[in-house]
């Protein structure tokens, strides 16, 4: 028997190997491969990533001992192959590309905040949240000029929030649940600067200490005792409930930084012309900001003083809510009864398109379906464990799970979840948002939606993308729906 080796490799000539395998004079078997490795050279058109940006993240990687499955080679190219957590502003294939968001949420990570994330200078979001991290807020993330979003919540932080941070515009500070990290009142209550020309303001949720939750509601119960020792002449005296068919009673939003007129949102869909879907919440539009970025467009359908409040809800919800598996909100417009939420747009529409064949192409591949999946429940996961107070989506199914240009998925329509009690209790009663088919069929007999339903819901979406072809699934299990509450 002789065995072949070399470490050298060879290259076929056009295109095809010829190889013969001779059966040697002593053997009693004849010839075998016992392995074989095909290579094939690649040339990508894109530049690799900034050197500094490699050292750095690299850094990031050792400190924290992280070890994710797919952080080898390059971190931001090729685009298919992004270190998960990682995103880049890939989009210019003649400059290096820069990392952009780095989500370490859940991660596991103790220590102090390590200084080599400064070296990521192009970092726009940083998410630390739901780790042991230990020290103090670093003063360099003021310096950070590109960064806009920081959440480092549910850590174990201490000492003061540098004044530099909290004064930094355009910032959005998430430093929930880290007992022993203070900052001046003054500095932690919102910054907002109403004049002129000026929308912008600055936003910093932090949590509400004790002294001021008495003051709040000392000041509600006085509110309530004038209000009703002094009716007007036309109505008689009412509860401290907002009018529910005011919409005027209602406070305006207080956030700025991302908010459109409404010339502007017609502007951005030259005039509502290209309509992308249509859903609870009213009509979807295709639109582009600047001429440079899409978005999807959803306007409010019924000025109601309700539809008022859920519009509210939404934008309150979103702007605190990042995760790379949830779309993002990129701006609002609230002028008069003009409502409208402007979303990133999803270029590669959703998930059950591409499973029923809507959109055309090849059928996915086992890859695609299972990173999907992955990237789905992480979505799922930060709604669940990353949020505070915690959220269920309520309406899992495969057209909320959106595809971008890079078929990266992310969760829609999370918007109106409503959020877990906070004392005590284990899940909220709420009107049902769900699909008939992916609902999980006890609410049918407790009439209790909890976190559970939210996987039940995923569980058929896993089920659904287990299938080769598949029907339609509200068909299918409203014959069966009895059966189910049953």
């Amino acid at each position: 028997m002789q065995t072949l080796y070399s470490k050298t490799a060879r290259q076929c000539e056009g295109g095809e190997c010829l190889l013969q395998l001779v059966k040697t004079s002593s053997s009693t078997l004849p010839p075998l491969i016992n392995a074989i490795e095909v290579f094939t050279a690649i040339d990508f058109s894109q530049l690799e990533t900034n050197g500094n940006e490699v050292v750095a993240i690299k850094n990031i990687q050792s400190i924290y001992g992280l070890s994710r499955i797919n952080w080898q080679g390059d971190p931001c190219v090729p685009k298919q192959l992004l270190w998960d957590g990682l995103n880049c502003n890939n989009s210019d294939i003649s400059i290096p590309p820069m990392i952009t968001f780095l989500n370490l949420s859940s991660s596991g990570l103790t220590g102090t905040i390590a200084l080599t994330i400064q070296n990521l200078t192009h970092l726009q979001e940083l998410d630390l949240s739901n780790n042991n991290l230990i020290g103090v807020v670093p003063e360099f993330l003021a310096d950070m000029k590109s960064l806009f979003v920081i959440n480092l919540s549910g850590n174990n932080l201490s000492g003061s929030v540098p004044e530099k941070l909290l004064g930094k515009k355009m910032l959005k500070l998430n430093i929930e649940g880290n007992p022993m990290l203070h900052c001046t009142v003054g500095s932690c209550l919102t910054k907002a600067k109403e004049g002129g020309h000026q929308k912008k303001s600055i936003i910093i949720p932090i949590v509400a200490s004790l002294a001021s939750v008495i003051a709040l509601v000392a000041a509600l119960v006085i509110f309530c005792v004038i209000r009703n020792k002094n009716p007007s002449n036309d109505e008689e005296p009412t509860s401290c409930m907002l009018p529910s068919d005011d919409r005027s009673s209602e406070p305006a939003i207080m956030t700025k930084n991302k908010k459109f007129t409404y010339s502007e949102v017609i502007a951005m869909t030259n005039n509502f012309q290209k309509i992308l879907g249509k859903g609870g919440f009213g009509i979807v539009y295709y639109g582009s900001v600047n001429g440079t970025e899409q978005v999807a467009v959803k306007m409010l359908i019924h000025s109601t003083a309700q539809g008022y409040k859920q519009f509210k809800a939404e934008v309150e919800l979103l702007l605190r809510v990042h995760h790379k598996n949830l779309v993002g909100l990129v701006g609002y417009c609230e002028e008069g009864d003009k409502l409208a939420l402007i979303y990133e747009y999803m270029a590669n529409g959703d998930l059950d398109e591409h499973m029923s064949g809507k959109r055309g192409g090849s059928i996915m591949n086992w890859g695609s379906r299972l990173k999907i999946a992955l990237e789905s429940a992480q979505g799922l996961e930060y709604l669940h464990n990353g949020c505070k107070p915690l959220m269920v989506h309520r309406d899992i199914k495969t057209t909320n799970i959106l595809l971008n240009e890079h078929f990266e998925a992310k969760l829609a329509d999370f918007g109106l979840s409503r959020s877990f009690p906070i004392e005590g209790e284990t899940h909220v009663s709420t009107v049902v948002a769900g699909t008939i088919g992916y609902l999980d069929p006890e609410y049918y007999r407790t009439n209790w939606l909890t976190e559970k339903s939210d996987v039940y819901s995923f569980g058929v979406v896993l089920l659904l993308e287990g299938r080769s072809e598949r029907g339609d699934v509200c068909k299918y299990f409203e014959r069966s729906e009895h059966d189910l509450r049953n």
